[in-house]
């Protein structure tokens, strides 16, 4: 479905039992996984046994799950769920009715022995033709094969540069929606303050903001 080498196919469905029996779930997001999944397959695993790619000093393996839906919505916290208990990088992919949605996070180990991990920002595709997108390997060790990934997932709405490292890149966008989501509830504070001398000070916090926020754009 995505291209990869043969040599990293491993075609092996999951119980969806398995992840909600096993994993501290609320009685809501049970329900997710029962009324949203139909069916979660382990279609690839690329490492260093499975394709000819040398060792990461961050990434040891990439699993690809299908997750085969319902309706084409899915709530978020399920893969964040996964993401944090499962002790490798993932790209998830969306299936529903011959479209796909490739879903992968920047995550990274929570502790020295890799057991847990911190998921710091999830990005997408939209939603295509199942054959009309494909993952490129690019990179000789495993950490750029995931770095190069992460971004071909992200595209555009991944901010940076080539100068950038990716973890950088990651954290720079990150600062800029936070900044922009901050601009947009003072914008709308400001129109519903009627005192003259509290709208001066929220319009000179609103230049502050979005001062800065021109920094992070263009740095």
């Amino acid at each position: 479905m995505l291209n990869l080498p043969k040599t990293t196919e491993f075609n092996k469905r999951i119980p969806k039992k398995k992840f909600y029996e096993q994993l501290d779930v609320t009685p809501e997001t049970k329900r997710v996984f029962v009324d949203q999944i139909k069916n979660i397959i382990w279609r690839n695993k690329i490492a260093p046994s499975t394709a000819n790619i040398a060792v990461g000093d961050k990434v040891n393996e990439i699993e690809v799950f299908e997750i085969q839906l319902n309706t084409k919505d899915l709530d978020e916290k399920v893969l964040k769920l996964i993401d944090q208990r499962i002790p490798y990088h993932i790209v998830f992919v969306l299936h529903h009715e011959k479209q796909i949605q490739i879903w992968t996070a920047f995550k990274e180990a929570k502790n020295k022995e890799g057991t847990a991990y911190k998921v710091a920002a999830y990005y997408h595709t939209d939603w295509m033709s199942e054959d009309s997108f494909s993952l490129d390997l690019k990179g000789i060790h495993m950490d750029q094969i995931y770095e190069s990934l992460v971004r071909e997932i992200a595209g555009d709405s991944l901010l940076g540069n080539e100068e950038e490292s990716l973890e950088e890149s990651v954290d720079r966008t990150n600062e800029i929606n936070s900044l922009k989501k901050k601009i947009e509830k003072l914008q709308a504070k400001m129109r519903k303050e009627k005192q003259f001398n509290k709208k001066v000070k929220l319009n000179d916090e609103l230049k502050r903001l979005r001062a800065e926020l021109f920094k992070n754009e263009n740095g």
